[in-house]
């Protein structure tokens, strides 16, 4: 399986223990099969150039939790968000991407409407996949294959693609909402 991880330096060993808890799946090594969608999540910071990472993952060997874009991979998401001890232990976890988590947790979590409607929002727009390792031996089935730095022409043109979607995903947002509230 080749998988991107995108970010400010080259990564040829992960560690699953660096980074937030509180993310879609917990803590661990995120990737994307998507190698334009990388592109998409690249961020700049000044000085510092945005590195893709490239790997191909071997599963032989290890648990997988696929999880679909359906109530139950919401609430593992409000679980992990919320830090709650995470329920899967499984050596890799693949599944969609959760969209604008920010609004729908604010909501949820400020009791500005139901909870099982805040839920509901986090099945609209785009879906993207994600792979995450979550444990050493995972990591041991990943092999770096290389990087590559990306221009800042590039960063420009998928930074455009993305305002462009996130712009629609607000208006489904806020649409969905008021039919939700209704």
């Amino acid at each position: 399986m080749r998988l991107y991880h995108i970010g400010f330096e080259e990564i040829r060993i992960p560690d699953v223990h660096y980074g937030r808890k509180n993310a879609d799946f917990g803590q661990g090594f995120y990737l994307t099969d998507d190698k334009e969608f990388s592109y998409r999540w690249a961020k700049e910071k000044k000085g510092v150039d945005t590195i893709l990472n490239i790997y191909e993952l071997k599963l032989d060997g290890l648990t997988v939790r696929e999880l679909k874009r359906d109530m139950n991979w919401t609430e593992y998401i409000y679980q992990n968000r919320t830090k709650i001890e995470d329920k899967y232990a499984e050596d890799v976890i693949i599944g969609p991407i959760a969209n604008d988590i920010i609004y729908v947790m604010g909501i949820t979590t400020s009791g500005m409407i139901p909870r099982d409607i805040a839920m509901s929002l986090l099945l609209i727009g785009p879906e993207y996949k994600q792979i995450v390792l979550k444990t050493e031996k995972a990591v041991g089935n990943l092999k770096w294959i290389s990087s590559e730095v990306l221009s800042k022409d590039t960063l420009e043109k998928y930074h455009s693609k993305m305002q462009v979607e996130e712009e629609a995903y607000q208006e489904l947002f806020s649409s969905e909402l008021e039919r939700m509230l209704d």
